[in-house]
């Protein structure tokens, strides 16, 4: 198949900068995959589509602040992965800054960039521990086009987030709020989003992509609390790939497991743990509308973004959703 398979266009004005006021108040574009029909209700009616049996999965990783910049604001560090509390692989700008050698000073702490990987990330040795809550900020995807502002902190997050480790937010989680979570059966992965969430896939033929890892937990009470559902409803990408990995791994069963993926869900792709899921909106050409057509059908997803830039909805993090059963 070709990337170009999965490339639309949308307005720039539909692109959600700012978060609704309200969590539940996102619009739905419900995707009925056997009749192909699509229904336009609000996320607050969400329960109304729930059914006796149903589990729902929920990703419930913390968005941590990974993006930081020198004190005279020239240079820019984003943490990949902390390998110890003073040593992180990350991505720097400008990297003819960050030579082996080269220092950068955030707050009190001096780093040194003591390797440079093959694929351009740094490895940096700080002199101390950063001081996450005076100088992290949130990094926002780059089609917000702004910066993290305080507000984020929150709004940015799921209302079940518990497990630091995330660089961007599970995004189909942030419209819960707790009550209407608390009248969903619901269990918990961790999958601990990177930046490779927002890399566009750049290859002409989608096999020849390759796919960022990512570390998940699947605990065991969420295994056996699968295990006994009728339907599994993935809330998010991102506990679809976690619980697809698993089932792949053990032929077809959830169990409780841990470890990291690089899983690629496109169309052809046969699901094993999952029967309907919830999604936002996902950039022309990402490994996740991809994913989302391997589950629904290309015709039915390109049809329905269609419907949903026609009608006006909000599209990407802070968008709107799309249920898909």
């Amino acid at each position: 198949m070709l990337t170009s398979d999965f490339d639309y266009s949308l307005p720039p004005e539909l692109i959600a900068s700012e978060p609704l006021p309200d969590r539940a108040a996102s619009r739905m574009l419900v995707v009925h995959r056997e009749t192909g029909t699509l229904e336009h209700r609000l996320f607050s009616d969400l329960p109304k589509f729930a059914r006796a049996g149903d589990l729902w999965v929920m990703n419930n990783t913390r968005v941590v602040p990974a993006r930081y910049f020198s004190n005279d604001g020239s240079r820019e560090v984003l943490r990949l992965e902390p390998l110890t509390e003073t040593r992180w692989r990350c991505m720097v700008k400008p990297g003819k800054r960050f030579r082996v050698g080269h220092t950068v000073e955030v707050g009190e702490a001096t780093g040194t960039v003591i390797e440079i990987l093959e694929n351009g990330e740094r490895i940096i040795q700080w002199d101390r521990v950063v001081d996450e809550e005076a100088h992290g900020h949130l990094a926002l995807p780059h089609y917000m086009g702004r910066d993290d502002q305080p507000a984020d902190r929150e709004r940015y997050q799921t209302v079940f987030a518990q497990a630091a480790g995330a660089i961007a937010a599970p995004t189909a989680g942030l419209h819960f709020t707790p009550e209407i979570l608390a009248g969903l059966p619901h269990a918990f992965v961790t999958l601990h989003v990177g930046v490779g969430t927002f890399q566009p896939v750049k290859v002409d033929h989608i096999q020849e992509h390759v796919m960022h890892r990512e570390c998940y937990v699947v605990p065991p009470e969420t295994a056996v609390a699968v295990q006994n559902a009728q339907r599994v409803v993935a809330v998010g990408t991102t506990a679809m790939r976690t619980l697809e990995t698993v089932a792949r791994d053990n032929n077809g069963q959830i169990v409780a497991q841990s470890g990291s993926t690089d899983i690629f869900i496109y169309p052809g792709f046969q699901f094993k743990a999952v029967g309907a899921m919830l999604t936002n909106f996902h950039l022309p050409k990402s490994t996740l509308i991809m994913l989302v057509s391997a589950f629904a059908g290309r015709e039915l997803i390109m049809r329905a973004y269609e419907e949903a830039i026609r009608e006006r909805y909000r599209f990407f993090s802070y968008g709107d959703c799309m249920l898909i059963l």
